[in-house]
């Protein structure tokens, strides 16, 4: 098979779809990878360590779609990489779908056979090639939810950690989950007080025990999301529904009881968002203020840090795709149901159940469009 790696073009999306190491893995297995020009150097990884691994190094970005059987990427694909889109083709990559109607559509008109990393789910429930983002995206969220509290971003001034004789910030983070977890984790750290939520008791119970008691767990419900909310100066957004939009446990009226000055870092940005006031922003332009709280909204977070997110993703990412080259699509979707959970769409058909529901578009079970 013909693996193409395209350049990212999303705004400062420095990462890469697959590393030196992964591409010695595919080339070992006799398949054949075209890697764009300067698609590694955001990660610091040169075109030099491509070639040396056997990859074949391309200029043209349309070069690599046009002679790939499967395209891996990291983010979904932007509209001037529409076009190069065509029927049959594999794009194995972070989609999203869900918070994208736009993309989804586009994919349905040229018919691609589409797996998103972050809907291949293992029989526990847990997602594999989502969880190394998550977790970086929640130790990220601590880092940027302190900067926005500086004074300069619009923010309270507060130290999360306090000082002597000054108390501590309070962190709020909604979701217990991989990205909510690794929050915790820093922020008990930096010496924040710390409250974490989720409808899942056997969540709070593990965070609660591998910290040591360091933190406060609260069922989520109305009446305490609401209560912490109002007393936090940071409130971290990590709430996810496999595949579907994020439900919207923030109102806007909430957020105007929020103190003036607080921060919300919505990392459920990337699946809409867990705020009525949330909207997508970009590294350029990553904050905005609105009812006299700062957001940060950035909808690829780990971007920030791309060296460690690219071997991370790859960590994850290369067995599947290493599946799909070597037994071929479908047969790989056959083989292995977590891998078929990530099939979003194919031939012009919606096959995740949560895409179709958030658009209200038909949804064609993968089973009625690959034998299982």
């Amino acid at each position: 098979m013909i693996i193409g790696v395209p350049k990212e073009i999303k705004t400062e999306e420095n990462r890469v779809a697959v590393t030196p190491t992964g591409v010695a893995g595919f080339v070992a297995r006799s398949h054949r990878v075209l890697i764009q020009k300067g698609a590694g150097l955001g990660s610091g990884l040169s075109d030099r360590a491509y070639e040396g691994a056997g990859a074949t190094i391309v200029e043209s970005a349309a070069t690599i779609w046009q002679q790939s059987d499967m395209i891996m990427k990291v983010k979904e694909p932007q509209e001037t990489e529409f076009p190069l889109m065509r029927e049959g083709l594999i794009l194995f990559t972070y989609l999203h779908l869900a918070a994208n109607e736009t993309v989804t559509r586009a994919l349905l008109e040229r018919k691609i056979a589409s797996i998103g990393y972050e809907t291949i789910q293992l029989d526990d429930g847990s997602l594999p090639l989502l969880a190394p983002m998550s977790e970086i995206a929640g130790r990220l969220a601590i880092q940027v939810g302190a900067w926005c509290l500086q004074a300069e971003n619009g923010g309270r001034g507060i130290l999360l950690g306090g000082a002597s004789g000054v108390r501590p910030g309070k962190v709020v983070i909604l979701g217990a989950g991989m990205s909510g977890a690794a929050a915790c984790q820093v922020a008990t750290g930096m010496g924040a007080y710390v409250s974490i939520l989720d409808i899942n008791p056997t969540k709070l119970r593990y965070i609660h025990d591998i910290l040591g008691g360091r933190l406060t767990t609260l069922m989520s419900n109305r009446a305490n999301v609401e209560e912490e909310v109002v007393d936090a100066d940071l409130v971290i957004g990590s709430v996810l529904i496999p595949g579907a939009q994020a439900p919207k446990l923030i109102s806007r009226s909430l957020v105007k009881r929020m103190k003036p000055g607080a921060a919300f870092v919505d990392i459920s940005i990337d699946q809409g968002g867990c705020a009525e006031t949330s909207r997508p922003t970009n590294h350029h332009a990553p904050i905005y203020i609105e009812e006299d709280v700062v957001h940060y909204c950035v909808t690829n977070m780990p971007a920030i840090v791309p060296n460690t997110s690219t071997y991370a993703l790859t960590n994850s990412t290369l067995s599947y795709g290493l599946q799909l080259a070597n037994r071929g699509f479908p047969q790989a979707l056959a083989r292995d149901k977590a891998l078929a959970k990530g099939l979003n769409t194919y031939n012009g058909k919606i096959t995740h159940e949560g895409v179709a529901n958030a658009f209200n578009l038909p949804w064609t079970p993968v089973e009625e469009v690959i034998r299982l």
